[in-house]
């Protein structure tokens, strides 16, 4: 029997954003320092026992959050179309990081925090 490997790396991101047609205050303009948690599987090891190098994947996520970084998320596509909920992000990051990774390694999961105690996990 072969286990399976899952390997997570936790980033971060800072923006303001607005939800459209909320009653409340996230209707307004306000800030969030966004978590980010990008996971990943595999059944096979590296020569030297690695699944997928912490840095590598590290690597990768930080590329569709440099689109997102220190930006109004409302003027930034897709969001300039569609909300920008916790939802809507982790489904744009988990899309973006699905084709960076090399064939032998599967997105299992990318989770997105606005705050300490709020998030959202998209999968697929």
């Amino acid at each position: 029997m072969t286990g399976i490997y899952r390997t997570f790396v936790e980033s971060h991101f800072t923006s303001a954003h607005k939800i459209h047609g909320y009653p409340g205050h996230c209707g307004r303009l306000h800030g969030h320092t966004w978590k980010v948690r990008v996971e990943v599987e595999t059944q096979k090891l590296n020569s030297i026992g690695l699944s997928m190098d912490f840095k590598e994947l590290k690597r990768l996520i930080q590329i569709p959050l440099e689109k997102l970084d220190h930006g109004y998320l409302n003027e930034i596509p897709p969001f300039d179309k569609k909300n920008p909920t916790a939802e809507h992000l982790a489904s744009f990051i988990y899309q973006e990081i699905k084709k960076l990774l090399p064939s032998e390694i599967q997105l299992k999961k990318v989770t997105v925090w606005e705050s300490e105690n709020y998030g959202c996990s998209y999968s697929e």
